[in-house]
């Protein structure tokens, strides 16, 4: 069962002195621009989860999340738009903010619950919820119908790129953009900016599903400390960046990405000529938990 929603999401050039210098191009991806709310990769993991449970008839969904979660927004207006119920664990002790809140207005439901029964989510699930009747959507929306989702941006390019760059959390969108190039028998190069500590081994379970991440190359080393940390240089980055493009980032994801392709550029890592895509994987609402540093 295939759901209305219309993709808006253009691939747009960055201008910039430094890459006429280098004879760089480079593009980005707005799939920021999908929907306020199920926008990016969160909408691309969603989309074949909310068609497999109409297709069910299952009418409620249960996922799972961090206070600041972007996913767990995006499922909260995802379930509003097309009807569904929808349930949320969230990982820490009660709190208020403004993603929360707006979660509670699309309808999604809180539970919170403390990090250790937060470790065992399908224990959660199956201590909690009917299977007959309910989905499960795991964290970030790392699933295999997520994965399919994810390599179907592949198939919306307007040109062929030698370069193609996204942030990567869970891996789905990394994984999925491969499998992608995989099917389309494209020469891209995929790469991944990690935006955690210690993510050697975040690509190495999707094998399960024949993504072949050993080509994938990772770039470890711009994650600014680790999860939803940062660092004043790339605030100071993401300040001048949106400034100068109109574009939108925030620290935990996109702007980390960026922040380190530029870098690259600015070491020459590329080939004269090379042609660069960077994916806006959205979540802009994430921005709303670091305001206070960009106003020092």
């Amino acid at each position: 069962m295939h759901l209305p929603f219309q993709i808006f999401s253009p691939e747009e050039e960055i201008s910039d002195p430094r890459f006429h210098e280098k004879d760089i191009s480079l593009f980005i991806k707005r799939d920021d621009k999908i929907h306020p709310f199920i926008s990016g990769n969160k909408w691309r993991k969603l989309k074949y989860q909310l068609e497999y449970a109409k297709s069910n008839d299952i009418n409620n969904l249960v996922t799972f999340g961090g206070a600041w979660s972007n996913h767990l927004l995006a499922c909260a207006a995802a379930a509003a738009t097309f009807g569904f119920q929808a349930t949320a664990y969230v990982r820490g002790e009660e709190i208020r903010n403004p993603v929360l809140d707006m979660c509670k207005i699309f309808g999604l439901k809180l539970n919170f619950v403390d990090r250790e029964s937060y470790r065992d989510k399908t224990e959660l699930y199956s201590k909690n919820h009917d299977p007959l009747n309910s989905l499960f959507i795991d964290e970030g929306g790392k699933s295999e119908r997520g994965l399919l989702g994810c390599a179907e941006l592949i198939t919306e390019l307007k040109q062929e790129y030698d370069h193609i760059f996204v942030a990567s959390g869970t891996g789905t969108t990394t994984a999925g953009l491969q499998l992608g190039i995989e099917k389309e028998k494209l020469k891209s190069q995929i790469h991944t900016v990690p935006v955690l500590k210690g993510a050697d081994g975040l690509l190495a379970n999707f094998s399960q599903w024949n993504v072949p991440t050993e080509k994938i190359i990772m770039h470890p080393d711009y994650h600014f400390s680790g999860y939803a940390k940062t660092k004043p240089e790339l605030i100071d980055f993401i300040k001048n960046f949106v400034s100068s493009t109109g574009i939108m980032v925030e620290p935990t994801y996109t702007g980390k990405l960026i922040y380190a392709v530029y870098d690259l550029i600015e070491k020459d890592y590329f080939k004269p000529k090379s042609k660069i895509l960077v994916i806006h994987t959205g979540g802009i609402t994430g921005l709303l938990g670091y305001l206070d540093l960009f106003n020092k």
